[in-house]
């Protein structure tokens, strides 16, 4: 199974990306970890992409794609899921043209859908326990909401990431992927309209949900 998945930063996109890995023992593959591997792997595109990084430039999409598409064929021959790319309507379309050519099939695409102001609060209301960084404690959720200053599951002390808290920064983050005209919301949209084209299966899950109730909706719609 070959599963793309779409979501804004502090919708749970990560956590329920680890369930559908771990429910189908599939390669995550996070578009970060692609250029890390390459790079510290010292492969030729690996070696073109340092150059561009090296400069502060942006790798170019025709080395950044084949990359993806060799992690692809390799880490995930047994089955995949691609989270972080595409960024962008462009992206979208030259990885689906890639995907083609190469006869990989993509099964479903995910997309964790959450009210930007939502996202932005969840991202600035989180709170890491000191004993257990894995502790969820956030101060804009109900359902896990911190006692106090204190860890609602082991009362430890709590403390702040600082890029948690950098508002322009999470703005910034968030103009790219709320960006429905060529951003990461236009490249979402381009699979959907494949979807709609029966190329591919499309799935909307409501990011202000639970985590268990979304883990639910979403295994229900995987065959």
């Amino acid at each position: 199974m070959n599963i793309l998945i779409f979501g804004p930063n502090g919708s749970g996109k990560g956590t329920q990306g680890n369930l559908i890995k771990q429910k189908y023992n599939l390669a995550h593959i996070e578009s970060g970890a692609i250029f890390r591997e390459h790079i510290g792997g010292g492969t030729e595109l690996g070696k073109k992409a340092k150059a561009y990084i090296d400069r502060g430039d942006l790798v170019p999409d025709d080395i950044t794609i084949p990359m993806v598409l060799e992690t692809l064929k390799t880490k995930g021959k047994d089955g995949w899921l691609l989270d972080g790319f595409p960024r962008n309507m462009v992206q979208a379309e030259k990885l689906w043209d890639a995907l083609q050519k190469e006869g990989l099939k993509l099964d479903y695409v995910v997309e964790i859908l959450l009210p930007r102001e939502v996202a932005k609060n969840r991202i600035m209301g989180r709170r890491l326990c000191k004993e257990n960084n894995n502790h969820p404690n956030n101060i804009f959720i109900d359902a896990i909401k911190p006692d106090g200053d204190k860890c609602r599951v082991c009362g430890a002390e709590l403390s702040t990431r600082s890029d948690d808290q950098d508002e322009a920064a999470i703005n910034k983050r968030h103009d790219i992927y709320y960006n429905t005209v060529d951003g990461t919301l236009a490249a979402a949209y381009f699979f959907k309209d494949l979807a709609g084209k029966g190329k591919t299966k499309y799935i909307e899950l409501n990011g202000e949900g639970s985590i268990d109730s979304i883990k639910e909706t979403l295994l229900s719609k995987l065959d």
